[in-house]
């Protein structure tokens, strides 16, 4: 997903494709697919699908950030969307929620890292990252496949110090070069 309602791609030869779209809402459509297909392709689902539908701004979400979310969940059924068991889109509050706390499922742990302030991304979570063989009691039945879209709102850094100026100062911003690989190339496959 690129600014300005583009998408690029690499096909099986290495080349790298651009499509343009008329408007934002066609772009994230086009890429909520590109996500279900993916799953549809692949035999078993072992890990949770990530797709940016728009990338937002700032730096990436990590491990001890705290972050307030709007999100909708859907069942996966029949290939593709099922019913909605979940969502605080139209609610007056945000979910908030401190990564890595393990307060939620491990597949928005691990879905979400990476994600900047005003980003939306689609989450596709297989059962074992998310409610496994017990589901949950009149909402999500066992061993089910999750898909859900979340939009982070607003992002509070967990890493912050204080500088010698009293100026508050991130750690991540130090120079020193990081051991963790960059999460821009995160949805690159």
């Amino acid at each position: 997903v690129q600014p300005n309602n583009y998408s690029t791609f690499y096909d099986d030869q290495r080349q790298n494709w651009s499509i343009m779209f008329e408007s934002e809402k066609a772009a994230m459509d086009f890429s909520k697919q590109v996500c279900i297909a993916k799953c549809n392709s692949s035999p078993v689902l072992e890990s949770v699908l990530c797709q940016d539908l728009v990338l937002g701004e700032g730096q990436g979400v990590e491990g001890g950030d705290s972050l307030e979310i709007a999100y909708t969940g859907w069942l996966f059924q029949n290939n593709g969307l099922g019913q909605v068991f979940d969502s605080n889109v139209n609610k007056d509050k945000l979910l908030r929620l401190k990564l890595g706390s393990g307060k939620v499922i491990k597949g928005w742990e691990e879905g979400m890292m990476g994600m900047k302030k005003g980003g939306r991304r689609y989450l596709i979570i297989p059962p074992a990252w998310a409610y496994g063989t017990q589901g949950v009691a009149g909402r999500v039945p066992p061993d089910s496949t999750l898909v859900f879209e979340v939009e982070v709102r607003r992002v509070k850094l967990g890493k912050e110090s204080s500088g010698s100026d009293g100026q508050s100062v991130s750690s991540r911003d130090s120079p020193a070069p990081s051991p963790v690989p960059n999460s821009d190339g995160f949805s690159a496959d």
